[in-house]
């Protein structure tokens, strides 16, 4: 059994305009950072995490995002 199996990851739900949510992998306060950073760079630079239920890289443009929420463990 590795570290990994034996202590659920750390996701961030992130709730975007229109209701849609994400979870992602990631503390809170590093969620936070990641989209606040995208929305101080570039025109249309994206916010980008692994969804914890797919593995996927997805991308969120800061500018939609409307609630982080820690999941209850």
């Amino acid at each position: 059994m590795t570290v990994e199996s034996r202590w659920p990851a750390v996701t961030t739900e992130i709730t975007i305009v229109g209701g849609e949510r994400y979870r992602v992998e990631g503390a809170a306060q590093d969620i936070e950072r990641a989209i606040l950073d995208a929305a101080r760079g570039s025109i249309m630079e994206l916010a980008w995490f692994d969804d914890a239920d797919t593995g996927e890289r997805i991308g969120i443009n800061p500018e939609h995002v409307v609630l982080l929420r820690v999941p209850p463990s």
